[in-house]
């Protein structure tokens, strides 16, 4: 099944099947949880974001929480927030926090800087909401996983110039940040669920009339050209062996701790793109690691 999904996906016509079947999951609702939705508006000229916000029923304005941006994956063309509920109510359940997840919009509408742009957005309406939603204003955690850690590094990258927004630390997980396609891994990787060829054409529809190899990519657009990482947030990330991702995510992770960033890395033997989604043991591991970490960063930096 996974092989097939890659060959789906590898073709544009089988990116738009898949999203017309997405339609089934927005408003799904974590039961235990408050689940709550808002359009909030757009500052670059875009439609209003939809965004799905999650909180532990036993929440108190008197005790604010502190923020989870949470990027849902989806190689910049796919998926919504409710996909991505399972691990969602695992971060809370961790450690009790308020969940903030846009719907951004994808590349095959869009691309490249309209979900990265409203990505920003709902960080900052968070930040300027904080008090509306029960939250803590000050420090904030920002993560999500292959796409969404791809974004989570780009917003990372952006705050950390700007200083719009605190962040306390990063969980950019198995993060899609490399256009170039020039590693050893992301060259000729045909794992199942998402290999060379879903990588190549989900970039070029990200990066529609922007990509290059000479650098003139813009800021933001693919965060492993990023060339200082100083002031970088603590980082916590891991991949599989078998994917087009490994060698960007251990880059990136080298790159970070060079620049004095603490950072909790692991690289699991034999997996390839999102087996953390399987039922196995090195599966469940992996979701321990990110549990454990997220609970150890949690307590340290917030």
């Amino acid at each position: 099944p996974t092989m097939s999904i890659a060959w789906l996906i590898s073709r544009e016509w089988g990116i738009k099947l898949m999203r017309k079947a997405e339609r089934f999951s927005r408003g799904k609702e974590i039961k235990g949880l408050v689940n709550d939705e808002r359009y909030i508006p757009s500052t670059h000229g875009g439609p209003d974001i939809r965004v799905r916000i999650y909180k532990p029923e036993n929440a108190s304005a008197d005790q604010p929480l502190p923020i989870l941006l949470y990027i849902h994956g989806g190689g910049y063309v796919l998926g919504c927030p409710e996909l991505f509920g399972m691990l969602i109510e695992r971060f809370i359940k961790a450690r009790p926090c308020i969940v903030v997840a846009p719907d951004y919009r994808k590349a095959h509408d869009a691309p490249f800087p309209a979900g990265f742009d409203d990505c920003y957005d709902t960080l900052l309406w968070a930040r300027d909401h904080a008090a509306e939603l029960g939250a803590r204003s000050d420090k904030f955690m920002i993560g999500g996983h292959s796409a969404g850690g791809g974004m989570t590094a780009a917003l990372t990258w952006k705050a950390r110039d700007t200083k719009d927004v605190d962040v306390a630390f990063q969980m950019p997980i198995y993060p899609m940040i490399d256009d170039r396609h020039q590693t050893e891994s992301g060259q000729h990787m045909l794992a199942p669920l998402w290999g060379t060829p879903n990588n190549k054409l989900a970039w070029s529809l990200y990066l529609k009339g922007r990509q290059a190899t000479d650098g003139s990519v813009p800021d933001y657009a693919a965060p492993a050209r990023n060339q200082d990482y100083t002031d970088f947030p603590p980082t916590i990330t891991f991949v599989g062996d078998l994917e087009p991702f490994r060698d960007e995510t251990i880059a990136y992770a080298d790159a970070l701790k060079g620049a004095g960033v603490p950072v909790k890395f692991e690289l699991f033997t034999g997996c390839f793109h999102g087996f953390d989604g399987m039922k196995s043991a090195i599966s469940t591991r992996a979701l321990d690691f990110t549990f454990d970490s997220f609970a150890e960063y949690y307590d340290t930096y917030l």
